[in-house]
């Protein structure tokens, strides 16, 4: 078809139809002929579709529009790539099921739009779903659809909810010295020096459950964190690296400690230089459940 100018038209063609809006087509690499799924108020408007069209070819990017890939699909492969530690993997394993899939997993990835995704982050809050989690979902419904978006499956991440990958946190409250060591008299004897480390050295709990007799240097009042307890459903407990490259560090703790912590690895803590310094109550590793119990 020629083009307003009466050149003929290099690639693809453009037609008005009596409703005055004017209609794309083009004959794609498998030699079937494609139209484009919206109309254009414009013939440039028109023209400029077809030469993206165009480039996508030229660059190897196209992609055939026939080929409906549903997202619950995606979702999966894209899930079983991704490098989580395993209390991430959990997490974000609950996220996706409980609440990206129920919604979106037979729509196909290029029928999902902005509008949509505004609506389900919205349903989600109506619902009660609290504001974190809530967020954590659309965190990674936006993460598989930059992926997609990579693999040039969908030309746009429909993700544009303004402020709905964050949330804001309420400060939070901290012990006085007075009252760590109100909290450390009340709890059971072999738990009393984790309380006092925790507050005084600021390790996590994984942390703390992992350390070993080598890693704590009473001379120079310094603990070393080498590797850390995670428990999941799934892989049961497991010991890994701390949650970052940062976590591998060596932490000071004050004089005061001193007699709490050689007391305690005199009394609780397992024998032989790798043994643990804080287990449960019947030895073994101290798990997070039994001592949120206490």
């Amino acid at each position: 078809m020629a083009n307003s100018k009466g050149r003929r038209r290099r690639f693809g063609s453009v037609r008005k139809l009596p409703s005055g809006r004017f209609q794309a087509r083009y004959r794609g690499p498998d030699g079937l002929m494609r139209t484009a799924d919206t109309t254009f108020a414009t013939q440039t408007d028109a023209d400029r579709w077809l030469v993206k069209q165009e480039a996508k070819i030229l660059d190897g990017d196209w992609t055939n529009p026939d080929v409906k890939i549903a997202f619950g699909d995606f979702a999966r492969s894209w899930f079983k790539d991704r490098d989580y530690a395993a209390t991430t993997r959990e997490r974000n394993a609950g996220v996706l099921n409980r609440h990206i899939l129920p919604t979106f997993r037979a729509v196909p990835l290029r029928e999902i739009t902005t509008p949509q995704v505004r609506r389900w982050h919205t349903d989600l809050l109506d619902a009660g779903v609290g504001p974190a989690t809530v967020s954590k979902a659309y965190q990674v419904l936006r993460a598989i659809l930059n992926t997609a978006v990579d693999d040039g499956l969908i030309e746009r991440n429909p993700c544009r909810v303004q402020g709905a990958g964050t949330v804001t946190h309420t400060e939070r409250p901290f012990l006085c010295v007075p009252e760590v060591y109100r909290l450390a008299d009340a709890v059971p004897p072999h738990c009393r020096a984790l309380v006092l480390l925790a507050a005084f050295a600021a390790l996590r709990f994984g942390e703390l459950a992992a350390l070993q007799r080598r890693d704590i240097d009473l001379e120079a009042r310094t603990v070393s964190v080498r590797r850390s307890y995670s428990e999941t459903r799934t892989d049961g407990l497991t010991v890994k690296a701390p949650k970052s490259a940062a976590g591998v560090r060596t932490v000071a703790f004050p004089t005061s400690l001193v007699p709490e912590l050689t007391h305690h690895l005199a009394e609780h803590a397992e024998a032989g230089r790798t043994g643990l310094v804080f287990v449960g109550a019947r030895g073994g590793v101290l798990r997070r459940n039994n001592f949120r119990r206490i």
